[in-house]
């Protein structure tokens, strides 16, 4: 999964550059990825992901738990995730 946030699914979009004659041409507006590694104490586990800074955002407000158990829910990230470490 190339440069598509691991929590919210953020992927690029497509866009146009407009010259100042109106000319178009394509481009894409990437994705601020950032790889965070984060410590979980409810699973007792450090997680490595690849996270846009709004997702970044998100869990400092909800705690990493959540903003992830949220993720598991709505099929964007995959639940072996949740396995709590031995």
């Amino acid at each position: 999964m190339a440069r598509v946030c691991q929590l919210t699914g953020k992927k690029p979009v497509k866009g146009y550059n407009v010259s100042h004659s109106n000319k178009k041409t394509r481009r894409e507006f990437g994705v601020n990825l950032k790889v965070k590694k984060i410590f979980v104490p409810e699973l007792n586990k450090w997680v490595t992901l690849k996270l846009s800074t709004t997702a970044i955002k998100t869990i400092n407000k909800k705690g990493a738990y959540n903003a992830i158990k949220e993720a598991v829910a709505k099929g964007i990230l995959n639940k072996d995730i949740l396995t709590p470490a031995k």
